[in-house]
């Protein structure tokens, strides 16, 4: 029995070396440390309270492109790049040949069927509808028209206000605010004004924000514990379902 114990330790040992060693031989640039069973997610989880800043002095380091590696048999490997030529390669020139498929759909669940999941002739007709819109004379005068007009009807004055009266906020809010009034304002029409004095909670600001975080949140995380979440409705897929409401 003994024996038997000793031999399944010694076999499991060797694989786990032998896994280890191949991962490692074939991510030939790495953005993080590879852990063992771990990947490259402790560090990511380790800077997650800074990860925009800590993701562009990674691909800062890196050249602009590197891989990164996740747990042990999660599927949780990616190509990074912000390298512009690679971004224009992978996302117009050679677009066919880098099919989103049905695992990306799924993690962008929350954009429905649009131009973000769509693939094939369905991206095509898409992208050049939307070509053909921010291309026209008219739309660049609308858009930069409503843009000026939040500017200085919105945000400079509601700085000038919080100056004076030295109160602290935070920016990012403030200005996740601006971009999505003006995002309603172009696309739908309508100004929800989330940009406001009071800064009032507005509830399709923070369902579009919930949404945007769980697509963020399916990226990092394994994808049967996000599916899990959801099935039990859970943690961040609780919120999720109830955003896409």
């Amino acid at each position: 029995m003994a024996m038997l114990c000793y031999a399944a330790a010694t076999t499991a040992a060797l694989f786990c070396i032998m896994y280890f060693f191949h991962r490692r031989l074939c991510c030939r640039y790495p953005l993080l440390t590879d852990y063992p069973i771990l990947g490259m997610l402790p560090e990511v989880l380790c800077n997650l309270w800074r990860i925009h800043d800590f993701s562009v002095e990674l691909l800062k380091s890196h050249g602009g492109t590197g891989e990164y590696i996740g747990p042990w048999f999660t599927n949780m490997n990616y190509l990074v790049t912000s390298d512009p030529l690679n971004v224009h390669h992978v996302t117009s020139k050679n677009f066919n040949n880098y099919v989103k498929g049905p695992e990306f759909r799924e993690i962008f669940q929350a954009f429905g069927d649009g131009i973000f999941t769509a693939d094939a002739e369905a991206w095509k007709y898409n992208r050049n509808l939307f070509h053909s819109l921010f291309k026209h004379r008219s739309f660049e005068v609308f858009m930069e028209k409503t843009i000026r007009n939040k500017l200085q009807n919105s945000l400079l004055p509601i700085l000038d206000h919080v100056q004076q009266e030295e109160r602290v906020v935070d920016l990012q809010d403030v200005f996740n605010r601006f971009t999505f009034d003006n995002i309603c304002s172009t696309v739908l029409g309508y100004d929800p004004n989330c940009l406001s004095l009071d800064f009032s909670e507005v509830e399709i600001e923070k369902a579009f924000n919930q949404a945007e975080e769980s697509i963020f949140y399916r990226h990092i995380m394994p994808k049967r514990l996000w599916k899990l979440q959801k099935w039990l409705q859970i943690g961040r897929e609780k919120k999720t379902t109830e955003a896409c409401k």
